[in-house]
């Protein structure tokens, strides 16, 4: 009985035999699983589409105006529309672009805010990599339209250095929204001296918010309001992203407490946000239209009774960390939908009437129609009603079957947040479904590798006795 049972155990006996059949079909299974979720991979990434150069841009449907759309990041692009959908103007020499406006006396030439990563080590990085920053002007009536830089400054870091947006307020003013300093300050183009500042500390602990120093406060957006042109008389709507907050800033007296919308991580109201554009009451106002980013919507809330209501929000299935939006003469609202890569403008009813792929938008302008959303009123005004998805909780998909079961899934076990982080650092290409094909390729790799350990071990005849057993086993 004794040598049956050691002949069984050789690896070539009949148990040995069927034991490498049962490894080899299991090997078998494993390879068809990762081959399989490469191939996967390889069409996901084969299928997408890429602004990086001005040959991958595609066209636009028509519209009226000029449109421009920025992209701030994997490729950073400003990108010009003519009417007729074809490009009139493309550059990608800046690390990022972010906000852009036209120039109040000639709505042809753009204003924009972009950023340089500087890798290499020299006088103006000691510690790569650093930032230069930028405020440049472009005349797209120009035969050959050349940047020019109006206001440049570097930084001494990479990460969160950036200025997101700038407002002119007169031909030499600019105010400009400083995120590696948590500040809004308007500086003298000309003479480039800072005439006023606020600093974020001054109103909020840096126990809130994101991580000091490195991202605490995160102002991403700035706007002048209530005396356009006079530096000295208006207020600046500045938009605190880490702290869920837009604020209402005085020149004389700081932040004006009764103004502001939302409040630390109370994210029902908004989590996260871009780019609000404040509507002023002789276009229904006093409003403001906001990109409520990692909640998935564009929304818009309206002062009642000396407070901010919620007065209309949007959202469909498609949407994912929308960063810009802007209300248009039309009543159209155009939306820069910054993981749903795509550019689009909605009508009153809630309807896409117009949308235009983009690899990573940051920011959608509409020339000739006023800078953001000071040619369009308020949504109360309008009588427009709300229409929200479930992307309002998370985001969503156009998928269908077992790739939107896979997306459902991914976005169901991460969080919001953590999801549009992975979005934003993977390939373009990259989304749930293929977040779920890489999970599986990992858990059926190591289950490879588990078994294959297993296997040699038990062939060298190491046994490991189970912690669980029956008394005389």
């Amino acid at each position: 009985m004794s040598r049956t049972r050691d002949r069984d155990r050789r690896p070539f006996g009949p148990l040995g035999l069927r034991s490498r059949l049962t490894r080899n079909r299991l090997r078998i299974a494993f390879g068809a699983v990762i081959i399989l979720a490469a191939a996967v991979l390889v069409v996901a990434a084969a299928g997408s589409h890429s602004t990086a150069t001005r040959a991958d841009v595609p066209r636009a449907p028509p519209t009226e105006n000029h449109t421009v759309v920025t992209e701030s990041g994997r490729a950073g692009t400003i990108t010009v529309y003519d009417p007729g959908g074809d490009v009139r103007y493309y550059d990608n020499s800046r690390t990022k672009y972010f906000d852009v406006d036209p120039v109040a006396s000639d709505p042809t030439t753009i204003e924009y805010a972009a950023t340089d990563t500087l890798h290499r080590r020299g006088p103006t990085c000691r510690s790569p990599p650093c930032t230069r920053n930028v405020i440049e002007r472009v005349d797209l009536a120009a035969e050959n339209p050349e940047p020019e830089v109006i206001y440049a400054r570097y930084d001494h870091r990479e990460t969160a250095a950036e200025w997101h947006d700038h407002v002119r307020i007169n031909e030499t003013h600019v105010a400009i929204a400083d995120i590696v300093a948590d500040q809004v300050f308007v500086v003298n183009t000309e003479t480039e001296l800072v005439e006023w500042l606020w600093d974020a500390q001054a109103e909020f602990p840096v126990e809130e918010g994101g991580p000091y120093p490195d991202d605490w406060a995160h102002v991403n957006d700035v706007e002048y309001v209530d005396a356009p042109g006079d530096p000295n008389d208006g207020r600046i709507v500045a938009s605190l992203r880490n702290q869920d907050q837009v604020v209402f800033l005085d020149p004389e007296t700081g932040l004006v407490d009764e103004w502001t919308l939302g409040a630390e991580d109370d994210y029902d109201v908004q989590y996260e946000q871009h780019n609000p554009d404040y509507i002023p009451e002789s276009r229904g106002g006093p409003a403001i239209v906001v990109a409520d980013s990692e909640n998935g919507r564009v929304q818009e809330f309206g002062r009642e009774d000396g407070e901010w209501v919620r007065t209309w929000q949007w959202a469909d299935e498609t949407i994912q960390w929308p960063r810009d939006a802007d209300r248009l003469p039309n009543g159209n609202t155009i939306v820069a939908d910054s993981h749903g890569q795509r550019v689009i403008e909605v009508d009153p009813s809630g309807e896409i009437v117009w949308e235009v792929p983009s690899t990573l938008p940051y920011e959608a302008e509409r020339l000739e129609t006023g800078a953001e959303s000071t040619g369009g009123r308020s949504a109360a005004s309008l009588g427009l009603e709300s229409r929200t998805t479930d992307a309002v909780d998370g985001g969503g998909s156009v998928l269908s079957g077992p790739a939107q079961r896979a997306e459902d899934l991914v976005e169901w076990v991460l969080p919001h947040r953590i999801y549009n982080a992975l979005l934003f650092a993977t390939p373009v290409w990259m989304d749930g479904t293929e977040f779920a094909v890489v999970a599986l390729a990992i858990l059926v790799g190591l289950a490879w590798l588990g078994a294959e350990v297993r296997w040699r071990l038990r062939d060298a005849g190491v046994r490991f006795r189970a912690p669980v057993y029956r008394r005389g086993d």
